[in-house]
């Protein structure tokens, strides 16, 4: 069973604590996209069992094919080439499972196919209880994780959103919010949390960053973005509902950070950033097995980026400050909820910066496009610890109507968003 941006999680090792198939938490028959059960499953901080005892203990691989319609002028990576590359994109080992009624983790360590390197990944380390409030089931709950958003639920933030798993050869368009996934693993914090009544979700806490000493041993940059100056805090609210025999979600969220860019403190200033979001989601399961997703969301950032410009020698408020926002939305449809299609529909746009975009013919940071992914999973269905391997094979399409910045030359050099469309085919192996 499964529970990033970013990266996709596979666990069989929950699907064995709970003996149940991996469907029964995910779409599709693997992760990360999680079902209401699946949700609550993580809520309760991974702690249901029907088995007396499991190995917490599962490795995950991914491996893909990347292809763009127009090869790079260089090597995508070292050793690799310009386009046409096969990469063992991930291998993963996992340490996750209740322990008791009240502890549960999930945390991941992993070795990089394309930098081939080693470095911690995510983190969700939790303790919950469940109290009784004058007549409301309350679960209270604490996560110390590296990544905010990794600790959430629902498959509208970035930690979990699609696309579930992506390769570090193919093209990404070279702006984000700082929350779409800069932090990741180079933050820790600690946050608090309710869950009443199934329905009400509550979160609020803070993030830092570990010293650059202790993020080079885990194997991650420490320069990017930079350190936290203090405590950056996150806060979440979420109401889940039924409707005609759907599950609802709609949701706000928010982060505020303060960050020494590249650990450079000789400015004496740091660059501010502000990320509020709303998101909404809908699970619906069909009588026939099919099941119905559809995930969305909305970030807005403003940046004060005073450092930033101090060191790029701009020292004025055209430079610092800006605003990015970034929209998303999915919709996909599993057939006996094992053979599914998502399509996804994204568009990032900013203000025109010619000190950040100097790169871009137009100076802002506009990208957008469709993303198409076809994907099955045969053995989702079947009961644990029967099986303790899963396998996701799939196709994916990323077609780009503007790149950073515009849609033909963006970069001033002939440059034309298509050339970074892109075919992939992937396998992903959990067991």
């Amino acid at each position: 069973m499964t529970l990033f941006a970013q990266s996709a999680r596979a666990l069989p090792a929950f699907a064995a604590q709970t003996g149940q198939p991996c469907q029964a938490c995910h779409v599709g028959g693997l992760g990360p996209q999680l079902t209401p059960f699946g949700r609550n499953f993580k809520l309760h901080g991974y702690t249901l069992r029907t088995n007396t005892f499991n190995v917490p203990l599962a490795a995950m691989l991914q491996a893909s094919f990347t292809s763009t319609q127009k090869s790079a002028p260089q090597a995508v990576a070292p050793n690799f080439a310009s386009n046409d590359n096969f990469a063992i994109d991930q291998i993963s080992l996992f340490l996750a499972g209740g322990l008791g009624s009240h502890l549960g983790a999930f945390i991941q360590t992993t070795y990089d196919g394309v930098s081939r390197t080693f470095h911690w990944d995510q983190l969700d380390v939790r303790a919950t209880t469940t109290l009784h409030v004058k007549g409301h089931d309350v679960v209270v709950g604490t996560s110390l994780n590296n990544f905010p958003t990794v600790q959430d639920a629902w498959n509208t933030l970035p930690a979990w959103g699609f696309p579930y798993l992506s390769s570090e050869l193919a093209p990404a368009p070279a702006t984000s919010p700082l929350l779409n996934g800069a932090l990741a693993q180079t933050s820790l914090g600690l946050t608090g949390y309710a869950w009443i009544d199934s329905a009400f979700y509550l979160e609020a806490g803070g993030y830092e960053s570990p010293g650059a000493t202790t993020l080079v041993r885990l194997g991650v940059d420490p320069t990017s973005p930079g350190a936290i100056d203090g405590i950056a805090p996150y806060g979440r609210a979420a109401y889940q509902t039924s409707i005609g025999g759907a599950t609802l979600e709609a949701g706000v969220f928010g982060l505020q950070a303060s960050i020494f860019p590249g650990l450079d403190r000789t400015t004496g200033f740091t660059d501010r950033y502000t990320d509020l979001g709303v998101d909404a989601s809908l699970f619906k399961a069909l009588a026939n097995t099919d099941v119905i997703t559809l995930n969305a969301r909305y970030v807005h950032e403003h940046q004060s980026l005073n450092a930033t410009c101090l060191l790029d020698g701009v020292p004025d408020a055209g430079c610092a400050s800006n605003d990015v926002t970034d929209a998303r939305a999915d919709i996909a449809y599993y057939w006996r909820n094992q053979i599914g299609g998502t399509v996804q529909v994204f568009d990032t746009t900013g203000s025109a910066n010619p000190v950040l975009y100097a790169g871009n013919r137009t100076l802002t940071p506009n990208s957008s496009g469709v993303m198409f992914q076809l994907d099955g999973t045969p053995f989702g269905g079947l009961a644990q610890p029967q099986r303790r391997v899963n396998v996701r094979i799939g196709v994916q399409y990323t077609l780009y109507t503007s790149f950073n910045g515009a849609s033909t030359n963006f970069d001033g050099a002939g440059s034309n968003a298509r050339d970074n469309n892109t075919f992939r085919i992937f396998t992903w192996f959990s067991f």
